[in-house]
């Protein structure tokens, strides 16, 4: 039934942006996790970005031997790291500096990008909630019809 898959999408869509605020947490949580220069052994945090993929269902039209796609709503495809490299800060005294230069790693995260982006996953999320709220009006509606 159609309707129910609005229900699938819907949720799926909710599961989504939750996981895309708790990885902006993460990040923001992470903001001054300092690493040494040239150092493997101490890196500083590396910004996560959750990329999401289309969740399709193959279902067989009525034409043989053709099939269809249809959206069963959204899925993380995986995670992945910021490739940007780390900030360098010069600060001689902090203890992660390199001894050589001075300078510290810090993440390659921008706050105020951190931010949008947590109002744009806020807003997704808040958009599913209107959608699955719509659906469950509208077949409450279709179930007063039969009374």
């Amino acid at each position: 039934m159609e309707l129910f898959r609005s229900f699938t999408i819907s949720s799926s869509g909710m599961t989504a942006n939750r996981f895309w605020l708790d990885t902006i947490s993460n990040n923001i949580a992470n903001l001054n996790n300092t690493g040494r220069p040239g150092d493997p052994s101490l890196q500083p945090y590396s910004r996560q970005i959750p990329l999401f993929s289309a969740a399709l269902l193959q279902e067989l039209d009525k034409n043989p031997g053709r099939s269809s796609p249809h959206g069963t709503g959204v899925r993380v495809a995986r995670v992945m790291h910021d490739p940007r490299p780390p900030q360098l800060v010069h600060d001689p005294t902090h203890p992660h500096a390199d001894p050589a230069t001075g300078y510290v790693a810090y993440p390659n995260i921008n706050i105020v990008n951190e931010m949008v982006n947590m109002l744009s996953a806020t807003r997704a999320y808040e958009a599913n909630v209107t959608a699955l709220n719509a659906a469950k009006e509208m077949a409450m509606a279709a179930l007063e019809i039969g009374r």
